[in-house]
């Protein structure tokens, strides 16, 4: 081969690498500009401990589980971590949720609930969702049942039936079972935050051009629990 040659393969082989390198492409593997090839320690530890201990209740990727959906930021931004913390440590007692923590008979170490607290909000949260706009308190003493059935009738009857049994778009709110897995807390919750998976809105859109008021919540929350059943076992108003 002449020289001329060689160095005209030499350019040809020089464009093709810059051609390359341009695009981010690398033979045999595609790859978007800006993306890290491996995830966080952190990242990494938390999704391992999410798919093990979670997903099969809460989903794999937080939603579309037999439980509430953990992929959900105005979940994540009403719940306190604190309270996060101690449900995965010592469950809620009288309902599904179990206790994890090692101390509390479950396998968990206290690292690794912490890496599951922070793991939540870090690949689930997203405050710019609910940017001006101002949840009502997560916990708060019962309402006024007398008050929440009509707030039931204006907010709720119009998926659940005027006596709570089930309507044309979701199912009953007052079934015996139901009422007796899910803690007063657990009720509130959903009346703020909703259930993304099951289609129900969070408190801003329950009622036609308001959002509930925190005594909206409560009072609520207090006329849905006279429609439950004492479960043995289950302390009052939990």
């Amino acid at each position: 081969m002449t020289v001329s040659a060689v160095a005209k393969v030499v350019a040809v082989a020089m464009l093709l690498i810059v051609s390359l390198s341009g695009c981010d492409v690398r033979p045999g593997r595609a790859k978007a500009r800006g993306s890290p090839d491996t995830a966080s320690p952190e990242t990494a530890a938390f999704h391992a401990l999410y798919d093990r201990q979670c997903s099969g209740c809460h989903g794999r990727d937080g939603r579309l589980g037999a439980a509430r959906p953990l992929n959900d930021p105005v979940y994540l931004a009403l719940a306190p971590p604190e309270r996060i913390r101690h449900v995965i440590a010592q469950g809620v007692p009288g309902t599904a949720q179990p206790a994890f923590a090692r101390s509390a008979g479950g396998t968990l170490t206290d690292e690794q609930i912490e890496s599951l607290v922070q793991g939540l909000r870090a690949a689930w949260a997203r405050p710019e969702v609910l940017r001006g706009e101002s949840l009502p308190p997560y916990a708060a003493r019962p309402g006024d049942p007398e008050r929440g059935g009509a707030v039931y009738a204006t907010a709720c009857a119009s998926c659940h039936g005027s006596d709570g049994r089930g309507g044309p778009k979701a199912r009953s709110v007052v079934d015996a079972s139901y009422l007796a897995l899910v803690s007063d807390q657990n009720l509130r919750t959903t009346v703020i935050a909703g259930r993304t998976d099951l289609g129900m809105p969070d408190w801003r859109t329950q009622i036609p051009g308001r959002a509930l008021s925190p005594v909206d919540v409560s009072d609520v929350v207090a006329w849905l629990t006279t429609k439950r059943a004492p479960v043995p076992g289950r302390p009052e108003g939990s």
